[in-house]
């Protein structure tokens, strides 16, 4: 239930979908640390593609596939939903963005690299993202809550 999730985590999708996956991280990481299961894996999952979308950002792109592929082995067993997350959703935008940077070549990742640094730097909105006016032409994960 969605009544048991820290108004951190909700802070920590905010900030995820907001571009800010290095404060995403650090707020994903302090519950992580402190909390136990089932959710300690769920949030590690999650902070390990935030963590992903902050190294393609710096066009580390071994660092990203390897947290990528990390973060959704630990969040598949939280499918379809948990704690309000569409988690489904998540795991598949996840995949799509791996298969997209296993078949990029050094000078597209660095492409992908400038689009996510000016979501991270906010000259991309996520009002801009959600209504499709600018969007990466690559597939970037969200975190979509579930009504």
């Amino acid at each position: 239930m969605t009544e048991s999730i820290p108004p951190e985590f909700w802070q920590g999708v905010e900030q995820f979908n907001q571009g800010q996956f290095y404060d995403c991280h650090d707020t994903l990481e302090a519950l992580w640390m402190e909390s136990g299961e089932p959710d300690k894996t769920f949030y590690q999952g999650v902070l390990q593609i935030a963590v992903a979308l902050y190294h393609l950002s710096n066009r580390n792109a071994r660092g990203a596939m390897i947290l990528l592929g990390e973060g959704m082995n630990r969040l598949r067993r939280y499918e379809p939903v948990y704690s309000g997350i569409d988690v489904s959703n998540l795991v598949d935008e996840s995949e799509s963005l791996l298969a997209t940077l296993h078949n990029a070549s050094i000078d597209r990742i660095a492409e992908m690299a400038v689009q996510v640094q000016r979501i991270t730097e906010g000259s991309i909105t996520e009002e801009s993202l959600t209504e499709g006016k600018i969007a990466c032409d690559f597939p970037l994960p969200r975190i979509s809550a579930v009504t």
